[in-house]
């Protein structure tokens, strides 16, 4: 007899313990139980962790810096470009934008000019990329059960995203005792 996986089943599977405390070490190997990349999702706890602390344990839905309202998710994509300055991929990204650039004739004359177009081309399609990097991270861990996601914005606060709303995360107390030090 043929027997077909229920497409499902990861959803009905029970998350992992939350209760008690961790050490950092425990942390970390929870992390790299659920996360493909676990070094990327610890930075991004870590940087989630510190936005939460001046806000109660909740980060978002925007992070106020010089003035400026920023989303959270395009806060953490910048907080982590310094990164991937001399990665190939990013390097090859700068050289790809330049080329399409000039090939549209666009890019002006003044050699500053067209490298600050250069340049913010490149954020641009960093920047959109590093959205999706720094959903599947927090996606991992929630998983993990360090983080809780929800979305706010426009219309009413909601669990899905959309219809101009922007993420929210709220680190658990499991993961901030032990980014905090406390076993």
């Amino acid at each position: 007899m043929f027997l077909q996986p229920d497409l499902f089943d990861s959803a009905k599977r029970p998350g992992p313990d939350v209760r008690g405390s961790m050490s950092l070490p425990g942390l970390i190997e929870r992390i790299a139980d659920v996360s493909p990349r676990p070094r990327y999702a610890f930075m991004v706890l870590n940087l989630i962790a510190k936005v939460a602390n001046n806000n109660s344990g909740s980060a978002g839905p925007y992070v106020v810096e010089h003035d400026r309202r920023i989303p959270l998710r395009d806060w953490l994509c910048d907080s982590l470009v310094p990164m991937a300055k001399r990665d190939a991929r990013r390097l090859a990204i700068v050289n790809e934008v330049r080329s399409s650039l000039n090939r549209m004739n666009v890019l002006p004359s003044d050699v500053d000019a067209a490298e600050r177009m250069v340049e913010e081309e490149v954020r641009a399609r960093v920047r959109r990329s590093g959205r999706c990097n720094v959903s599947r991270a927090v996606s991992d861990l929630v998983r993990a059960g360090l983080l809780r996601r929800h979305y706010q914005g426009f219309r009413v606060d909601h669990h899905n995203r959309g219809a101009q709303r922007e993420a929210v995360y709220t680190i658990t107390a499991l993961a901030a005792g032990a980014l905090n030090g406390r076993k």
